[in-house]
């Protein structure tokens, strides 16, 4: 039997190996898959789809959404500034590694049904 969390989950692997396949179609090249890091007693934990680094050597950190239609604002719309918030807090822990940080960047791969929308700088740290 094939419960609702696993078909979720299975929907939302499958939407990031195609943003994948997207970028690296472009050029770019990962880094690392689901990045996470766990928040507080209090707060909630960040989680990064993807980071991959494009041709000029930006470290690009990459939200997937989908949505089987575009429906409510569609799958770009659902990146929240909460979201946005977790996967800064999830970036920021990822460049601790790093005596001096590369250039960055926080792309959006929002995919609804069959179309796939690539919004680079869909966001900042701010």
């Amino acid at each position: 039997m094939v419960t609702a969390v696993q078909t979720k989950k299975g929907a939302g692997d499958e939407a990031e190996a195609r943003a994948l396949a997207h970028l690296v179609r472009h050029g770019l090249k990962l880094v690392q898959r689901n990045y996470r890091v766990a928040g507080g007693p209090r707060a909630r934990g960040g989680e990064v789809d993807l980071i991959v680094r494009d041709t000029g050597g930006t470290l690009v950190f990459v939200e997937v959404r989908s949505r089987r239609t575009a429906n409510h604002g569609g799958a770009a719309a659902s990146v929240t500034g909460s979201k946005q918030r977790r996967v800064v807090y999830a970036a920021q822990h990822y460049l601790l590694q790093f005596a001096s940080p590369p250039p960055c960047r926080f792309d959006v791969v929002a995919i609804d049904g069959d179309a796939l929308q690539w919004l680079k700088a869909a966001f900042n740290a701010e």
